[in-house]
C-alpha cells in the first residue's frame, strides 16, 4: 500500500501537468491577443517556483523540463533553451530553499526575482550568442515583471487553496500534510 506523503506527492505531480495543461489550452484559445498589448505572466513559471520553495519534493525537474520542452514545441519556439533555463533556474532555488524557509516573503519574492531576471538574461545571452532571432528585450521584461507581479496571487492560492506550506527543520512531511 501506498504511504501518505507518496500518494501527496504523485498528486501534486499529476496537477503540476493538469495546471500545465490548462495554461497551454487557454493559451491556444483564439483570442485577441494582438501585439500591442501587455504580455501576460508566465504563471507556470511562477507556480513552479512557488512550490520548489514550499515542498521542492513536489516539483520534479525532469518532468518540469519536460512540459517546458513540449510547451515550446507546441508554441512553436525555439526548444530546449526555455526547459534548460528553467531547470537551471530551479536548480539554484533548490539549493536556496531551506536557507529561504525562515526569512520572510519579501526576502523569497526578491531571490525569486533574481533568479527569474538571471534566467531571462541568460537565456537572451545564449540565443544571441547564436543569432536566433528573438522577441523585443522590452516585452520580455515587461513579462518578466508581470510575472513577478503574480507571484504573491500564485503563492496565497498554492499555501491557502492548496496547501503547499514550507516545511520547518524537524518537520515531518506526514504529519503538516495531516494538518
Amino acid at each position: 500500500m501506498t504511504d501518505r506523503v507518496t500518494l501527496l506527492r504523485w498528486a501534486f505531480w499529476g496537477l503540476l501537468v493538469a495546471i500545465s495543461a490548462g495554461l497551454l489550452f487557454v493559451k491556444m484559445l483564439p483570442l485577441d491577443l494582438s501585439a500591442g498589448r501587455f504580455p501576460g505572466p508566465d504563471i507556470f513559471m511562477a507556480v513552479v517556483v512557488a512550490w520548489m520553495l514550499r515542498r521542492p519534493d513536489y516539483v520534479p525537474i525532469l518532468l518540469v523540463a519536460a512540459l517546458i520542452f513540449l510547451t515550446d514545441l507546441l508554441y512553436q519556439d525555439i526548444p530546449a533553451v526555455g526547459a534548460l533555463m528553467a531547470v537551471i533556474g530551479l536548480e539554484v532555488l533548490r539549493r536556496r530553499e531551506p536557507g529561504l524557509r525562515e526569512q520572510s516573503f519579501v526576502v523569497e519574492w526578491g531571490v525569486v526575482a533574481a533568479v527569474l531576471l538571471a534566467m531571462l538574461l541568460a537565456e537572451r545571452f545564449f540565443l544571441a550568442i547564436f543569432f536566433v532571432d528573438q522577441i523585443p528585450f522590452g516585452r520580455a521584461l515587461l513579462q518578466f515583471v508581470s510575472t513577478v507581479a503574480i507571484y504573491p496571487a500564485v503563492v496565497f492560492t498554492s499555501v491557502f487553496v492548496l496547501g503547499v506550506v514550507k516545511l520547518q527543520p524537524g518537520d515531518d512531511p506526514v504529519r503538516s500534510q495531516a494538518a
